[in-house]
């Protein structure tokens, strides 16, 4: 766990702007139930709903409350693909598999939109991604990108927009082109966690927060124990991703935790804050190390990009994260930052998510590589279906391949850090 990062979590704009009151008690004693999930995130509450209805009794373990690890902190951007290019899944299992897996995406897109209607969850959802690039090779790479994606996946619609009118779009000069897709959006991901505890909580799932899965007994009626009590049960499903420490070290050696941080400004006012972005949609860049932002609605900027792969929190964090703000958006020179916040995320070798089974009864949901929000809640569907005795589509998740980091966790960090210093000198070479 990061140095002080429980600190760093509560520090949030979105823990200050949730509910505070939501509530669910830690696990007394030995109960038994058809799945324990483990992990009360986006994916095991995801997980939960749709297992419910199936008919299947449900346990979720949370260690410390819903929504507090990067569920409930992230940039909040909902959009198709993943961290990878979908060109990792295609070289690995095909372009069948690939367009399968491309359209899984965009369905969970369109599942946080539904989930939102379905269980009435005010997580102020607001239409519009917008992906930035910077230079001229960047921008014909952009350009490309969705030439390919019209033509090999079906995906259209997406609008190209280069030269001046890039500021028409955001008000910076940092960008050379840009593409809006309007399947895409954004929403305040604490409100939308803590909707779906409600909502799985709603359809009978035990929810039980303060209660860390210590140990796991396996067998044909696994056994999962936290401090004060155990869960009997003839499935598991581990998605606590890098929180799971020692629960399940043979999963654990192929993600790294990685350091990832935002800020929010002071309020803007509805004026000015419109000015920086008109469409209000969720803006990202396409370099490696990239930065992300949108306006939150309550007319703030919240801007991410900061990163640590040692695990080191950077020191003055708000001074810093407003460095970068800054360095896009030089006309808010004036604007403090509000709050700062960070956390880990699990990343793969090759950012592609990494979906399996342990045992024949024992699924994980692993690896989202900072491009979970909507594609967690499409995992714990899969898993669902898997669980219930459909795992076709689970199935084609697993079939990736995976290597575990080099160096084990003595050696695996000063390794990553030395190969995203590679990466930061090649964005910068363009």
């Amino acid at each position: 766990m990061l140095a002080s990062e429980d600190h760093l979590t509560r520090a949030s704009y979105y823990t200050a702007t949730a509910d505070r009151d939501l509530h669910y008690p830690a696990l007394e004693g030995q109960t038994e139930c058809d799945v324990c999930v483990v992990g009360g995130g986006l994916a095991g509450l995801s997980a939960a709903i749709e297992l419910r209805r199936a008919g299947l009794t449900v346990t979720v373990l949370e260690g410390m409350q819903v929504g507090w690890g990067a569920s409930g902190r992230n940039g909040g951007q909902a959009l198709a693909g993943l961290a990878c290019d979908i060109e990792v899944v295609q070289r690995q299992l095909g372009s069948a598999a690939a367009r399968q897996v491309w359209d899984m995406t965009v369905e969970a897109v369109q599942l946080m939109r539904d989930r939102c209607r379905e269980f009435h969850i005010d997580a102020q959802w607001q239409d519009g991604f917008i992906a930035a690039s910077i230079g001229p090779g960047k921008a014909r790479a952009l350009r490309a990108w969705i030439d390919d994606l019209e033509r090999d996946y079906d995906y259209g619609g997406m609008q190209f927009v280069a030269g001046k009118e890039v500021r028409e779009w955001i008000a910076s000069d940092r960008y050379s082109a840009l593409a809006f897709d309007p399947r895409g959006g954004h929403l305040h991901p604490l409100l939308y966690t803590q909707g779906l505890a409600r909502a799985a909580a709603a359809l009978g799932a035990q929810l039980h927060e303060d209660s860390r899965a210590l140990r796991l007994e396996r067998g044909a009626m696994a056994l999962v124990h936290t401090a004060r009590g155990a869960v009997r049960c003839r499935h598991v499903l581990l998605a606590g991703n890098v929180y799971l420490e020692d629960l399940a070290p043979q999963i654990g050696k192929r993600i790294m935790p990685v350091g990832t941080f935002i800020a929010a400004s002071a309020v803007l006012g509805a004026e000015r804050a419109s000015a920086l972005i008109p469409s209000r949609a969720a803006v990202c860049d396409t370099q490696f190390v990239l930065d992300y932002f949108r306006l939150s609605a309550d007319q703030r900027m919240l801007f991410g990009g900061r990163v640590s792969y040692s695990t080191i929190a950077p020191l003055r964090l708000a001074a810093a994260m407003r460095q970068r703000m800054v360095g896009v958006f030089p006309q808010l020179h004036d604007v403090p930052v509000a709050f700062s916040w960070g956390g880990y995320v699990d990343i793969t070798m090759n950012r592609a998510p990494d979906f399996g089974r342990i045992d024949a009864n024992i699924y994980y949901l692993q690896g989202f590589s900072g491009h979970g929000l909507a594609l967690t809640g499409l995992a714990g569907r899969v898993a669902a279906e898997a669980i219930a005795g459909n795992a076709a589509r689970f199935d084609v998740f697993a079939r990736l391949r995976h290597h575990e980091f080099p160096g084990g966790r003595a050696l695996r960090t000063p390794a990553l850090v030395l190969a995203m210093t590679w990466f930061r000198l090649r964005d910068l070479l363009g």
